[in-house]
């Protein structure tokens, strides 16, 4: 039985970051995060990653497309914060966000990994931008490294 598992190393790829502006308090930790696994642990060169900042979450399935569409990284991270408030606004960017940011992924067979919170209070984004509830920006690297590995193992000739 053949048995395809990502491992985690991944120092010759190429790595970008899209992040949203908006609740930049909040997403600085993501970043910290995600940068910290893709160097520390993937062994990803700081040559090899690039940082794209966006206005908010809308607009980070676009940025996704054109990193995607320029054919120069093996993943990208996704970043950024959707927090609910009084209106349907948050539906409207969390949803459209997340499938945007898969339809880039499957169209061009490439890892786009989630690190978007969307979260009831500011107070639970604090919990998963680095304290009671882990980072979701370091899962979000470890999750691109994997899945950089896993899709050259699919890909590569059976022997």
């Amino acid at each position: 039985m053949n048995v395809i598992k990502g491992v985690i190393a991944a120092p010759n790829s190429h790595v970008a970051i899209v992040i949203a502006r908006f609740n930049h308090f909040i997403n600085e930790s993501l970043l910290s995060g995600a940068v910290d696994v893709l160097k520390r642990i993937g062994q990803v060169k700081d040559e090899n990653l690039t940082l794209v900042w966006v206005p908010g979450a809308y607009e980070l399935p676009l940025a996704a497309r054109a990193l995607a569409d320029s054919q120069k990284y093996d993943a990208i991270v996704a970043l950024g914060t959707v927090i609910r408030g009084d209106t349907a606004h948050f539906e409207f960017i969390a949803g459209e966000c997340s499938t945007g940011l898969s339809r880039v992924s499957a169209r061009y067979e490439l890892p786009v990994a989630f690190g978007i919170l969307t979260t009831e209070s500011i107070d639970q984004a604090i919990e998963r931008a680095g304290t009671k509830a882990g980072n979701k920006g370091a899962e979000a690297g470890l999750s691109a490294l994997e899945m950089i590995n896993v899709l050259k193992m699919i890909k590569s000739p059976l022997i």
